[in-house]
């Protein structure tokens, strides 16, 4: 089929927020875009220092999941030379595996004619990525609280906190298969219990606007908090700073770490990074806001004019 260029634009995201693990997902306004123009065979290209390293062919993993998708419903795809930018950090906490994979869901979505509602954008990128609360985070933009299996994707709009993020980002990356590789494979029945009302509290507390308790909870997680500190030895130090010398609501791990998210209050959160730049100066601080909307197709006029 003929394709028009056509440039695709996907929020990152914080994830877990503590006790919601796996579960519960806030997009940021960190964003990865591509611009998509038809050519002779695949290639991808980036010039920007997060994305350092990725794969240029079809060893790409926004090729292969925009392949997958095509072979599923049956379209063969146009070769496209597609140029990436990004301002997320890999492996860093904030959604760029998920930004990634929703990309190339929409990338395949372009040239099937539009064909995938946003539920089953969300349910192809959660069998991709394993869990939804990143991926349907960039997928609706703002606050998801979604759960996943391997026969279903559950996910429900929480719309879009009003809150500034701050967040700590260290120098070193940290894999998602490591940190994982440190969580226990049960909890003991009264934890398990006592952390599901943490998170179920978390949850009331985000959809009410009740930012102080759902800060409190943040750090209250015991399902992956406590295992994942040994890799992220600021963890502890970073919420204690929060809760003791900011007005910011609370602190978590985003994702699987090493960043560290914060939620403030509005408007406040260059008051937040000061006080942590001054007390983690070799971290990179940022204030964030949620993102209002999640993955977006979008033809510029240079790209009509081409």
């Amino acid at each position: 089929m003929s394709v028009e260029p056509f440039m695709i634009t996907v929020p990152g995201s914080t994830a877990n927020l503590g006790p919601g693990f796996d579960s519960v997902g806030l997009a940021v306004d960190r964003y990865l875009t591509l611009v998509a123009k038809p050519a002779d065979a695949w290639s991808f290209y980036s010039e920007s220092p997060d994305l350092k390293g990725v794969p240029t062919d079809e060893e790409n993993l926004i090729y292969k999941v925009a392949k997958q998708v095509a072979d599923t419903y049956g379209y063969m795809l146009t070769p496209c030379e597609v140029e990436m930018t990004s301002d997320i950090p890999l492996t860093r906490g904030l959604g760029s595996s998920a930004a990634a994979i929703v990309a190339g869901i929409e990338l395949a979505n372009q040239q099937m004619n539009n064909v995938l509602s946003p539920e089953e954008k969300v349910r192809l990128s959660s069998l991709w990525e394993g869990h939804p609360d990143n991926v349907a985070a960039s997928v609706y933009g703002g606050l998801i609280i979604g759960t996943h299996t391997e026969e279903a994707t559950h996910v429900l709009y929480g719309g879009v906190p009003e809150v500034d993020l701050v967040v700590v980002i260290p120098k070193h990356e940290l894999l998602t298969k490591k940190a994982r590789g440190v969580l226990p494979e049960s909890l003991p029945y009264k934890k398990a219990v006592r952390g599901s009302g943490v998170a179920n509290v978390l949850v009331a507390a985000l959809l009410q606007g009740n930012f102080s308790l759902a800060g409190e909870m943040m750090s209250a997680d015991i399902f992956h908090h406590p295992y994942r500190g040994e890799l992220v030895p600021h963890l502890q130090d970073v919420i204690d700073v929060v809760r003791e010398d900011t007005d910011a609501y609370g602190a978590a791990l985003s994702g699987a770490g090493p960043t560290i998210f914060c939620l403030a209050p509005l408007n406040r959160g260059e008051a937040v990074k000061e006080v942590l730049s001054k007390r983690f100066p070799d971290f990179e601080i940022d204030v964030l806001a949620p993102a209002k909307h999640g993955v977006c197709v979008k033809v510029p006029s240079y790209l009509r004019e081409a």
